[in-house]
């Protein structure tokens, strides 16, 4: 019980007095400090946070003051008024976060849970998205993602254009998906998403797959013409 009071926001000495209290119903602040083994002044100063709080309260019995614990209860009404406390605040903490966050414009992702969070956000984005250098391995390295990322899609009715490099047709096995291919000598491990004023560099690596996300509108204008370019130049099969 004394971790999970100091869990909740109570200090050490508070939590052991409070306990003390429960257990022999009343005390004055001499018997507390014999019995808890704390300084006489910590166990005063302490009794006077507890009352603030109210977890404590006290009588006075021939002017001897005797202290008393208030119902445990007491204790998630504390939690809760902390929970108001800290909803009240979030609108602006959000607001602050949401302000710098639009300043980042470039993001680094790490292994298949970071390419989630990039997939993720291009459905978020709910526009189509432009690919240079489809992976024919994407399916096989996001093999348990992967199809939740194709539902959402198609769900969206986003459209997905891919530039493949490699001589064979690549069964696309999805709505809204249409592709173009370019010579094999132009494949790469690397491949290039863009979308809405994002673009995301993944270098499709097996085992620890890395993203690269740049947040700036010019950026992603240019890369989609060149992927205009591109796709002017690549042959349907």
């Amino acid at each position: 019980m004394f971790e999970k009071l100091v869990h909740v926001g109570l200090t050490g000495t508070e939590a052991k007095i409070y306990l003390m209290l429960i257990d022999i119903t009343k005390a004055q602040a001499g018997v507390l400090a014999r019995k808890t083994g704390i300084h006489r002044r910590s166990v005063y100063d302490a009794l006077d946070r507890l009352i603030e709080k109210g977890l404590v309260s006290y009588i006075v019995e021939n002017g001897n003051r005797f202290y008393i614990a208030e119902d445990p209860k007491r204790i998630q009404e504390l939690i809760d008024a902390k929970k108001e406390e800290i909803y009240s605040i979030l609108p602006q903490m959000t607001a602050k976060f949401l302000e710098h966050k639009d300043k980042q414009e470039t993001l680094f992702y790490r292994g298949k849970d970071g390419l989630k969070s990039v997939f993720e956000d291009q459905l978020r984005k709910g526009e189509d998205v432009y690919v240079i250098g489809g992976h024919s391995s994407t399916r096989d390295i996001m093999k348990f993602y992967w199809p939740h990322y194709q539902r959402k899609r198609v769900a969206n009715k986003q459209k997905l254009h891919l530039l493949f490099a490699c001589d064979k047709k690549v069964d696309l096995k999805s709505k809204y998906a249409v592709a173009r291919y370019l010579p094999a000598k132009y494949k790469s491990i690397v491949s290039t998403n863009i979308y809405a004023d994002r673009v995301a560099i993944i270098i499709w690596l097996e085992h620890d797959p890395v993203a690269i996300v740049i947040k700036q509108p010019d950026v992603a204008k240019a890369y989609k013409g060149y992927f205009d370019q591109l796709w002017e130049i690549a042959k349907k099969k």
